[in-house]
């Protein structure tokens, strides 16, 4: 067993020196004592850096089909009263969604900005006043089932129009202007007209989300009918014969949900229009995103880059007055993931900082002590006269 000892006692690659042999010099501390604080300083940074987030980025090519594409909106409409503007969406197959009410508020505000009243979902078929009339002509009679008519605009015999609402969607999928909503029973009854000139002079905030097919589209705030995939602004010249203001204030616009660190380009930017009517355009380059946390869900999100332009109504007689959003996806997805760094690589930094400060300090000393310590001979000697 001693001897197993000796031989480990053999290996020690550390030999000390008696406390006799120690030499303790001023250099020397002040060197030990620079050495400490800057270890300490170093070892406060290295454990910030291991106890901070890194996000990695990395391109890929997108694989993804059949999904949904989110679209958060908030945008304000200072000229424009609530219950003209309406959100469209078209995509390149064809595939419309007109006047968008479901998971859409409508804020009514003064020309100050101040909040008049928040609008959600109209209730179709509720009519306000006066007693509905039926399809067949007459009143509505006991237990009977209301069938409004569609002034010759439905698609089938049996189709019924119960609002002013539904009645507008069938001219508009038809492509025909409505010149007097009065001429029509549900409008007369709901006072759309009236509601039209009550809210004069108002604007609108209108916010909430959509979701779209993930294929290139546009989606759009308008005030007017559709023709086919255009639309003739009937709307326009019978509610208002000086133009439409199409100022508004984007209060924010993002595709998907957010995470950590995301740019929204749009958000805050305002445009005033000085000329009647005319179509303001946003070309949007939609880039998936997936950003995966060290803790928590992965979050399936989108970036966007933008540009814009506008279109003047003496362009072409047929554009549409209106704000117009023109999406697009990118064939590469970025994703983010979050890491930091792995507790040996931590401590093999440590290990670093510590061994290289003190062998750095043991050659300064080391000059140092034998640098004065060879003059201070040439001075004994005379050497140095």
């Amino acid at each position: 067993m001693k001897r197993v000892l000796s031989r480990v006692r053999n290996l020690d690659v550390y030999p000390k020196v008696n406390e006799d042999f120690y030499s303790r010099t001023l250099s020397g501390g002040l060197i030990t004592l620079a050495s400490s604080i800057a270890i300490f300083f170093l070892l406060v940074s290295e454990l910030g850096l291991y106890l901070q987030t890194v996000t990695e980025t990395k391109l890929v090519v997108d694989t993804s089909r059949g999904e949904k594409l989110k679209i958060n909106f908030d945008i304000t409409f200072p000229a424009v009263s609530c219950v003209l503007l309406s959100l469209d969406a078209i995509d390149i197959s064809g595939e419309q969604h007109l006047d968008i009410k479901h998971a859409v508020i409508k804020e009514r505000i003064d020309n100050k900005g101040n909040l008049i009243q928040v609008t959600t979902h109209h209730h179709i078929g509720n009519p306000k006043m006066g007693k509905p009339m039926q399809k067949h002509g007459g009143e509505i009679q006991h237990n009977e089932t209301y069938c409004g008519s569609c002034y010759g605009a439905e698609l089938s015999s049996d189709e019924c129009c119960n609002s002013c609402d539904e009645v507008r969607e069938a001219y508009r999928r038809r492509g025909w202007g409505v010149m007097n909503p009065d001429l029509f029973d549900q409008c007369k009854r709901e006072g759309f007209v009236q509601r039209i000139k009550d809210e004069e002079g108002e604007g609108c905030t209108m916010y909430g989300s959509l979701e779209v097919n993930k294929m290139a589209g546009n989606f759009h705030f308008v005030k007017s009918f559709h023709l086919e995939n255009l639309h003739a602004p009937h709307d326009v010249k019978y509610y208002k014969e000086d133009g439409y203001n199409i100022s508004h204030r984007i209060n924010k616009l993002s595709f998907g949900d957010a995470y950590p660190g995301i740019i929204n380009p749009l958000d805050g930017v305002h445009w005033f229009q000085e000329t009647p009517n005319g179509m303001y355009q946003y070309f949007i380059k939609v880039v998936p995103t997936v950003y995966t946390p060290l803790r928590g869900p992965v979050i399936r999100s989108n970036q966007f880059s933008v540009t814009e332009h506008y279109k003047g109504p003496e362009i072409s007689q047929r554009t549409p007055p209106g704000v117009f959003f023109y999406y697009d996806h990118s064939a590469i997805k970025v994703n983010f993931t979050e890491t930091h760094p792995s507790f040996l690589h931590f401590l093999t930094n440590i290990c670093a900082i510590v061994g290289g400060i003190f062998t750095v300090a043991g050659i300064v000393d080391s000059f140092i002590y034998h640098g004065h310590k060879a003059l201070k001979k040439k001075m004994e000697i005379g050497k140095l006269r």
